[in-house]
């Protein structure tokens, strides 16, 4: 009686329900052939959604704002970071295209992360030293508010290019 007493304890400690332990005999062992846990194919989230929804817009709103691209074409030429964060910003987005149209609807690969690892890694990096380049070539126009406003570009393009993938 106490295995039981002690059994009805921890379902109500841990939240159990009681169809839990079908699958368990007289001893509290499993069954052999049974499986404890309840396994369930879930639906993949939708790829827009409210999050992703936000930070589209945001980055629009912060493009139309602030005079982006206008600010953008004026101080194209003055400064090399720009010019190097615009080449490792080039770098990132090809690997990712390459990933997503190439690896991912053409050849069919589902887990080009598994096959091939490196790709990952590479573009983050590129991605991040992109973004130190931009932040440094820009801060003389926006000052403080540097980052953030190409923080909300950023996770408007990350959020734009989850979309295809």
């Amino acid at each position: 009686m106490d295995a039981l007493r002690a059994r009805a304890q921890l379902r109500r400690r841990y939240l159990f329900s009681p169809d839990a332990e079908a699958s368990l005999d007289r001893e509290g062992y499993a069954r052999p052939g049974a499986s404890t846990a309840v396994e369930k194919k879930q639906k993949p989230l939708p790829r827009l959604n409210i999050h992703s929804g936000f930070w589209i817009l945001a980055s629009i709103v912060v493009t139309y704002y602030v005079d982006f691209f206008k600010t953008i074409k004026e101080n194209f030429h003055t400064s090399s970071w720009f010019l190097l964060g615009g080449a490792l910003l080039l770098v990132s987005l090809s690997i990712a295209v390459y990933c997503i149209l190439y690896l991912e609807w053409y050849r069919g690969v589902e887990d080009y992360d598994v096959k091939y690892p490196t790709l990952i890694p590479i573009t983050t990096a590129a991605f991040i030293v992109a973004g130190i380049c931009f932040n440094v070539a820009l801060w003389p126009v926006w000052s403080f508010f540097t980052p953030l406003l190409l923080f909300t570009q950023f996770m408007g393009v990350v959020m734009l290019i989850s979309l295809l993938g």
